[in-house]
């Protein structure tokens, strides 16, 4: 029997992301690479949706009291590190090793239904750290964008996957739509390209977990009306805690 091809580093670096086992450094390392390299930020997706599938039809097991107060006992406040020591075995493994650790994690996670106590930090100045990924409105759901806000640069980066120059005639313009479903214009958006876009004191309450991004084919120049795009919505997302 062959074996499975070894992952390589930026496979193994995605997957990890994907699972949520991430330190908050090199969670926030992982979202500036896919801000600024497209083909981690696809990576990152396509893990994404590889791993999903392996909680579907898992049942919540309780856990023993006296078990979960050895382990919350064993951990530092807002420490993650025993956690990722176990599931870090697999990096740099096999693909098949990599689809064992995900499964023994999506279990370890059902056994765990109560959330311990832990010492909350003072908030990020500008708000919690958020993602996106926007994907395609036609068709299959492929991410055509990527994007994270930054609360400490209070900027929004995203990144386009888009191929360059495959609709010279018109542009990419992007869209922020918060509970109150009115579009607020963020700018426009190169394909193949990554943009930091400050946010403004009038802009920031916009960007909340919940809240869409979506981006609109326009005319060069973007869309006539300063309030709403005039072409079709090629791509949306929701923003989600980081």
């Amino acid at each position: 029997m062959s074996e499975a091809p070894e992952l390589s580093e930026s496979e193994a670096f995605a997957a990890e992301h994907a699972l949520g086992v991430l330190s908050s450094a090199e969670r926030r390392q992982a979202e500036a690479r896919m801000a600024s390299e497209p083909a981690f930020a696809a990576l990152v997706e396509e893990w994404r949706e590889r791993l999903t599938p392996m909680t579907q039809g898992i049942s919540a097991v309780p856990a023993p009291h006296n078990l979960w107060l050895r382990i919350e006992r064993s951990l530092g406040a807002n420490d993650n590190a025993p956690i990722q020591r176990m599931v870090r075995f697999w990096r740099g493994a096999t693909a098949g090793s990599l689809t064992l650790a995900a499964a023994s994690l999506a279990a370890a996670v059902m056994l765990a239904n109560r959330a311990p106590t832990v010492v909350q930090g003072p908030p990020a100045a500008g708000g919690s750290l958020l993602d996106a990924s926007l994907v395609s409105q036609s068709g299959a759901p492929v991410p055509l964008f990527v994007a994270a806000y930054d609360p400490t640069r209070k900027a929004l980066i995203v990144t386009s996957l888009v191929t360059p120059n495959n609709d010279p005639a018109h542009v990419h313009e992007l869209w922020v739509i918060p509970a109150d479903g009115k579009p607020r214009p963020l700018g426009i958006l190169e394909p193949g390209k990554t943009k930091a876009i400050p946010m403004s004191e009038k802009l920031l309450p916009s960007l909340a977990a919940g809240s869409a991004l979506a981006v609109s084919i326009e005319p060069p120049g973007g869309s006539p009306k300063v309030d709403a795009p005039t072409g079709p919505i090629t791509a949306v997302g929701k923003l989600a805690k980081i």
